[in-house]
């Protein structure tokens, strides 16, 4: 086996061609489009750059056939807030073939301890962890925009390589066909009514403002967990420029104590509904098509984020936000699901409100740390 970084254009194009190589035969895996793993890579898109690096490679075999693919990368503001200063790995596709995934992972281990690293969380994203982030391990059904696949096989490609479960990820579906629990709707509309409480969908003319209360409310929110990184307001304006495309601003809401920002869920349409027949391409007839079908044929949406100020959990804003979005999507009858993904097992506040809403088991991804 061969295994080469990616460095020219030929290489990186092989580095999107294997995923499309290892999920050929598969029915249900979507390719993700290649500008948005590609922009991952480019410091002109991703300001992760600013304060990390990240590189990747392609593995083939004696035929020259690609077989695997693997990207190591540090985000400084992150990695020394463990025990172990802790890296990253991702975008890991493969062969059902120990051999071959374990030239990986130590290719991708060797370059992280070369730059200082004594661990590796895996497989997540150079970015924010609303997108390509956590192995799949239940749930094998259709992803969502944004979201891992992997085959079944990929768990014990990592465990036995030594990674371990840090973390799961649960991803619950509600269905939109079913009324929300009488319990759920009757304590959202009393919130609704509260003197002082207010409620508003995102306004595309004003991003930098609604930015801005995004940033007050999730870096006070996630601020109690550990290895918590501040959210910067260029990140949440470079995320909201890539989700122009398929965002629909009132599905984005948020909602404020007396004008004071408290809670906020951001909700977008599947766009994989669309973009499954592209296989990971974005030419100008790809463009055409999503332009065309972008309002129609998309029945599923998925919450990427939600997070409700410290001082302000527990009031039941998130359960009011659920019950504004409905009056905007029930009687529109397009959309017939919400993917509530995905909440990590640590964030009994957030499993408690899935279950609130009467969602049912959807997927589990798992983030792994292999310590070296």
């Amino acid at each position: 086996m061969i295994i080469t970084e990616v460095k020219e254009k030929n290489a990186k194009k092989q580095f999107l061609d294997v995923a499309r190589i290892i999920y050929k035969d598969c029915k249900v895996w979507v390719s993700p489009l290649d500008n948005d793993i590609e922009a991952v890579f480019d410091p002109k898109k991703n300001n992760f750059h600013k304060h990390g690096r990240i590189t990747r490679w392609v593995l083939k075999n004696a035929s020259g056939d690609s077989i695997g693919r693997i990207a190591a990368f540090i985000n400084e503001e992150k990695a020394f807030t463990y025990a172990q200063p802790t890296g990253g790995i991702g975008f890991f596709e493969c062969i059902d073939d120990q051999l071959a995934a374990d030239l990986l992972f130590d290719t991708a281990k060797a370059w992280l301890i070369e730059n200082g690293m004594q661990a590796m969380d895996g497989p997540i994203n150079f970015g924010e962890n609303d997108t390509f982030w956590g192995l799949l391990v239940e749930g094998f059904t259709q992803p969502s925009y944004g979201m891992n696949y992997h085959h079944p096989y990929y768990k014990n490609l990592f465990t036995h390589y030594g990674f371990e479960a840090l973390y799961e990820q649960i991803t619950n579906h509600l269905d939109l066909s079913k009324p929300f629990p009488e319990r759920f709707t009757k304590i959202a509309n009393w919130v609704i009514k509260k003197p002082g409480y207010t409620f508003k969908p995102l306004d595309p003319k004003k991003l930098d403002e609604f930015a801005l209360d995004f940033m007050e409310i999730y870096n006070d929110a996630w601020k109690n967990f550990d290895s918590f990184v501040p959210i910067k307001n260029s990140t949440i304006m470079e995320t909201f420029n890539q989700m122009k495309i398929i965002m629909e601003p009132n599905l984005i809401w948020f909602a404020y104590v007396n004008n004071e920002p408290a809670s906020f869920v951001v909700i977008l349409p599947d766009a994989n509904q669309i973009i499954k027949s592209f296989k990971g391409k974005l030419g100008i007839i790809e463009k055409l098509k999503f332009l065309y079908f972008r309002w129609r044929g998309v029945s599923r949406m998925r919450a990427i984020v939600m997070g409700t100020k410290q001082a302000y959990q527990k009031h039941g804003l998130e359960s009011a936000l659920f019950i504004k979005l409905g009056e905007y999507v029930l009687p529109r009858n397009q959309y017939h699901e919400l993917e509530l993904s995905w909440v990590g097992d640590f964030n009994d506040k957030m499993l408690s409100l899935h279950e609130a809403t009467g969602a049912s088991f959807g997927k589990r991804h798992v983030t792994m740390r292999k310590i070296f």
